[in-house]
C-alpha cells in the first residue's frame, strides 16, 4: 500500500448482521436499499441490512456503523487496505466485520465503539 491517505466516509445508517440457517431461501425484504450485503455458504446464510428494516423474528445482532474506503483505485488487486486497518483496531481492542466488493471494502464496528474507531483511523485516514 502507498503512503496516500486513504478517506473513509461514515454510512449515515445503522446496519444489523442477520444469521440464518444455511438452508434457509435468501429471504425477500433483503433486496432492496442503498446497502446490503448477503452471503451464503454451506454453514449459514449472513446478511447485512440497515436494521429499522429488519423484521421481526430474525436473529440479528443490531448497532453496527460502516465505514466505505473511498477511492480505491485497484478495486479488488488492492494489497494491504484492510490489514492497514484492522491492524490498528485490534489494538485498541475493536472488534469489526469486514465487506468486500470489486470496487471497495467496507468496515463496520459496532455503534459503541465508533467514536474509538474514528479516532483510532483519523490517526492515518481522511474521515468524512
Amino acid at each position: 500500500m502507498e503512503n496516500k491517505k486513504l478517506t473513509l466516509s461514515i454510512l449515515p445508517e445503522k446496519f444489523g448482521i442477520c444469521h440464518l440457517a444455511a438452508n434457509s431461501p435468501v429471504p425477500s425484504w433483503t433486496i432492496s436499499g442503498e446497502f446490503f450485503s448477503i452471503t451464503k455458504t454451506d454453514q449459514e446464510l449472513s446478511i447485512v441490512y440497515p436494521q429499522e428494516k429488519i423484521p421481526g423474528g430474525v436473529l440479528v445482532e443490531k448497532d453496527w456503523r460502516a465505514f466505505r474506503i473511498e477511492g480505491l483505485v485497484d478495486g479488488i488487486y488492492a494489497v494491504g487496505i484492510i490489514a492497514s486497518l484492522s491492524g490498528p483496531l485490534a489494538k485498541a481492542g475493536i472488534s469489526i466485520f469486514n465487506i468486500s466488493t470489486y470496487e471497495t471494502n467496507y468496515i463496520l464496528v459496532e455503534e459503541k465503539n465508533l467514536a474509538k474507531a474514528k479516532e483510532v483511523l483519523g490517526q492515518f485516514c481522511n474521515i468524512k
